[in-house]
């Protein structure tokens, strides 16, 4: 395949240039004037520019891929690569301790048969289903608790920690490329930081690295920071900051602070890099507005202890309580629902304006959601500010990830970032706000997480690397996805390249599905 004529942006920051580029199989082989040579496949990209296929470092399709594997929200905006298993999320190791996982993976998405245990099991599913994209995936810190000690409030015995380790290793043995943690969700937020360390180490031997939803995103970023920090250092893992933000009014204006901190760890040496989404709201389960109490045991466990409760001004005080801690000053036309599986007819709403409807206080009508959801409600959360998007984005030291998922067509009102983050990052923080140059926005969605995941044959244009290509018209890239009506693909994306094999032409997915599984085993 020659792809001639285009603008090569090689993912590396470098000014662009005018050549051809030549695929032969999955490879890149040569570029410069192939005007003379001969191909099976040609693609003309004049007025066009072509870069390495956008690698998103943040994502949760862990099970979605499986169902939906033509991950169309994906393709469509140029991203060839998913980073699976974040926030300490991930559907394995799975034992008697955490069957509340199958149970709500079953509820997502029926039609996916969970027959494993070990992570290397899920691998195996992954790599045997076929699908459109690439994967890279991690380890989920909370499967790997849950696994040994289920969702309870407790702390691991010398022998139970080993457990934890031997499942590590496990993960690491079959492909993982790292740990990763979601130091706010049950049971992670259980968790003190030697033991985290401890697993770590693990993942240092294999030449992983340690990804973390930090403990605290609000008042307490900058300490977050430090304990990331430190769990890397003490370690031996390089470390990435996920998400990076400042949620709540009253941390506003840290993210700046953070960038500093992080800038000096890495004037010293050390490996430490964050990413970030193009979005001022965040998304997550609706039960994060409870206190901690609330939701140890799981989701079912709490929607139990919600369906019993007799004072709701008691929860509210706890609420606020829990609240003044984060930072995270919620108010509730601030807060949609994104997804319930018992009330679909309130998705894209607020609480503010369920609570009217309903004729109820808030605090009741996110406890009946709860309790009628099992304790599964999505949300999400406006409560992040543009100032600090814009410290995010045109940070060096930060990568874009979506933070999203591969989603069913026209199912919830899922986050926009599942739809538009490549794209909007384009046309909004280069085209129209000019935070960063194209060379450097392209840089950071491609060579920047392939360097952080040492994926050393992606994310460069290059003789060698994998002919995994974007093809864009930078002057008509958009996102299109909106809050209001999220289930909208990008515009501008003209080509994609996966494997050596064209995945999108003329702006439409082919039926062709040469992703692959990615294992660490395997760089």
């Amino acid at each position: 395949m020659i792809i001639k004529n285009g603008i090569i942006l090689d993912g590396t920051g470098s000014p662009p240039f005018r050549a051809d580029v030549g695929v032969r199989g999955d490879t890149i082989v040569k570029i410069g004037d192939l005007s003379g040579a001969k191909a099976g496949k040609v693609i003309d990209a004049s007025g066009l520019y072509v870069a390495p296929g956008f690698i998103d470092i943040h994502n949760h399709s862990d099970i979605s891929l499986l169902a939906i594997p033509t991950a169309d929200n994906y393709i469509l905006q140029g991203v060839t690569t998913l980073v699976i298993g974040n926030c300490g999320s991930s559907p394995a190791p799975l034992s008697e301790k955490n069957r509340e996982l199958v149970e709500r993976y079953r509820t997502l998405y029926p039609e996916v048969s969970i027959d494993w245990k070990s992570f290397g099991e899920y691998l195996e599913r992954l790599d045997s289903t076929p699908k459109k994209v690439n994967v890279v995936p991690l380890v989920g810190f909370g499967a790997i608790r849950s696994s040994v000690l289920g969702f309870e409030d407790v702390k691991p015995t010398e022998k139970q920690l080993e457990e934890m380790k031997q499942a590590v290793e496990e993960a690491m043995k079959a492909g993982a490329f790292g740990l990763s943690t979601g130091l706010i969700y049950t049971p992670q937020d259980y968790a003190d930081t030697s033991e985290i360390i401890e697993l770590c180490r693990v993942v240092a031997r294999y030449g992983g690295i340690y990804t973390t939803h930090m403990r605290n995103e609000g008042i307490k970023l900058l300490d977050s920071i430090i304990e990331a920090v430190t769990i890397g250092l003490e370690s031996g893992c390089p470390v990435e900051i996920s998400h990076l933000k400042a949620v709540g009014k009253p941390a506003w204006g840290l993210v700046r602070k953070a960038l500093q901190l992080i800038e000096y760890y890495v004037s010293l040496g050390y490996d430490v890099s964050a990413d970030a989404y193009p979005y001022t709201a965040t998304s997550t389960s609706l039960s994060i507005l409870l206190p901690p109490y609330m939701r140890e045991g799981g989701a079912s466990k709490l929607a139990e202890r919600l369906a019993k409760i007799e004072s709701l001004d008691k929860l509210r005080r706890e609420m606020e309580e829990a609240w003044k801690f984060t930072g995270r000053i919620i108010e509730w036309d601030q807060v949609t629902i994104a997804l319930s599986m018992t009330h679909p007819e309130v998705e894209g709403k607020s609480v503010e304006e369920i609570a009217k409807e309903w004729g109820v206080d808030p605090v009741e009508a996110i406890v009946r959601l709860l309790v009628d959801d099992g304790g599964r409600t999505a949300a999400i959360y406006h409560t992040l500010r543009e100032e600090d998007v814009i410290d995010a984005i045109g940070s060096p030291l930060v990568a874009i990830g979506s933070d999203g998922s591969v989603q069913r067509y026209g199912k919830g009102r899922p986050h926009p970032r599942s739809y538009g983050t490549f794209p909007r990052v384009i046309a909004r923080y280069v085209r129209e706000l000019k935070i960063v140059t194209l060379p450097e926005a392209i840089r950071k969605m491609t060579s920047l997480p392939a360097r952080k995941l040492r994926l050393w044959d992606r994310g460069v244009i290059r003789p060698g690397m994998k002919a995994d290509i974007v093809v864009f018209d930078y002057y008509h890239i958009h996102d299109t996805a909106t809050f209001e009506n999220p289930h909208n693909y990008p515009k501008g994306i003209e080509y994609v390249v996966v494997n050596g094999t064209v995945a999108v032409e003329e702006g439409e997915p082919t039926e062709v599905m040469s992703g692959r599984l990615l294992r660490r085993s395997n760089m």
